[in-house]
């Protein structure tokens, strides 16, 4: 977040190759260019830190994929009623 570089890892450290996620999505929905796959992610941060490291509103988040580019997030709020009870 911000500055701070929380986690750096490589897609060979996944569980499920791209392809096989890709092929299996695909299987039930229709893949659209610009759809965005939520992958997971790499261990080592949030309630695993020390001290623990959860997102405060105001930071900025920037995720960074070699050779595709960056996506770049504030974290804000939880607004009122979003989350069911």
């Amino acid at each position: 977040m911000d500055d701070d570089l929380r986690q750096s890892s490589n897609t060979k450290h996944m569980i499920f190759n791209i392809y096989q996620m890709i092929a299996y999505l695909s299987q039930s929905m229709t893949l659209e260019p610009g759809d965005v796959i939520s992958t997971g992610t790499p261990s080592g941060v949030g309630v695993k830190m020390k001290p623990r490291g959860y997102m405060k509103a105001g930071q900025v988040v920037t995720i960074e994929i070699e050779k595709i580019g960056r996506l770049i997030n504030p974290v804000i709020d939880e607004p009122d009623g979003f989350l069911v009870k």
